[in-house]
């Protein structure tokens, strides 16, 4: 019988503009998948994840941890 996949994913939402911003937030937040307001993305939940979200945490919103 196969495993069911119960990889933990954390859901986030972009709230401030790249516009005047420093080259690395704006970079980080391509690759979460994020570049236009308002956008949302569910990504898996790993340390790398979680640490390009705490470091621009003044642009993005965490909507949902599951």
């Amino acid at each position: 019988m196969a495993k069911a996949s119960t990889k933990k994913t954390v859901t986030v939402e972009q709230i401030g503009s790249p516009i005047r911003r420093p080259e690395a937030q704006r970079k980080t937040l391509i690759g979460l998948g994020l570049n236009k307001m308002h956008r949302v993305r569910t990504l898996e939940d790993t340390p790398s994840v979680r640490g390009m979200i705490n470091s621009i945490p003044h642009l993005v919103r965490v909507v949902d941890e599951k």
